[in-house]
């Protein structure tokens, strides 16, 4: 009797189980949906806002990738630039400065072309190639920083428009008030400035994390543009 009595104690515990899974599975289906219900209630300032967050993402990653390759630093390349230079072998390394696409080279490439000239022509000659290629690498940073502007600005502006709807379906009600005639418009003051400000936070991390690898490149170039005209400098054997 006892061993019937704790077979169906546990057979109530299975089901009860069963049954807190599939509310807290209906819970989490009702929470998907209302997410997306929500953002479709934001109004069409949800769009505008929806694609800059996707430009933003698109403009990082290509940033990032290109930032990346440019950023890569082969240790041998000045070694035999400089073997190379010393031995007077200067197409040689104008050679391998076109086989090698990097910044750097191409920023060697012209002090290489220079030679002959006084050293300060060469050296505006690097600093000027060395500014156009952070010119290249810097390609589409604004666009992320007016993203990161924009979207709030975008939201505050569905708040405005979401306010203004709810006070003209307030004159419209006359005394007959219903909170369903004032839900369509908080419901876009409110999610738009969430998703404004989330997209803006968004764009301006990211728009940080590449100017902080552009620089990392400008501080490669400065170095390796410095070791060139010291090697200029260094006394003929």
């Amino acid at each position: 009797m006892m061993l019937f009595t704790i077979l169906l104690q546990a057979q109530q515990a299975m089901n009860d189980l069963a049954a807190g899974a599939s509310v807290l599975s209906d819970k989490n289906t009702e929470m998907s949906l209302s997410v997306l219900d929500l953002t479709i209630k934001g109004g069409w300032i949800m769009i505008p806002i929806i694609l800059s967050s996707f430009i933003a993402v698109y403009i990082f990653i290509e940033r990032y990738l290109v930032i990346s390759k440019a950023s890569e630093n082969d240790k041998n390349f000045m070694n035999n630039i400089r073997e190379f230079v010393r031995a007077g072998k200067i197409d040689s390394a104008l050679a391998m400065c076109r086989n090698n696409e990097s910044p750097i080279a191409r920023m060697i490439e012209k002090g290489l072309s220079r030679l002959g000239r006084p050293l300060n022509d060469i050296n505006t000659a690097i600093e000027n190639v060395g500014n156009l290629e952070v010119s290249k690498l810097e390609k589409g940073v604004t666009a992320l920083a007016t993203i990161a502007g924009a979207a709030p600005m975008l939201g505050f502006l569905g708040t405005v428009t979401g306010m203004v709807k709810a006070f003209y379906n307030m004159a419209q009600a006359g005394n007959n008030i219903d909170i369903q005639l004032l839900s369509s418009g908080i419901y876009e003051a409110m999610i738009t400035t969430v998703g404004g400000l989330i997209v803006g936070i968004l764009a301006y991390v990211l728009y940080n994390m590449i100017v902080s690898r552009i620089e990392k490149v400008v501080f490669l170039l400065e170095a390796r543009a410095l070791e060139f005209m010291d090697l200029l400098h260094e006394p003929v054997r």
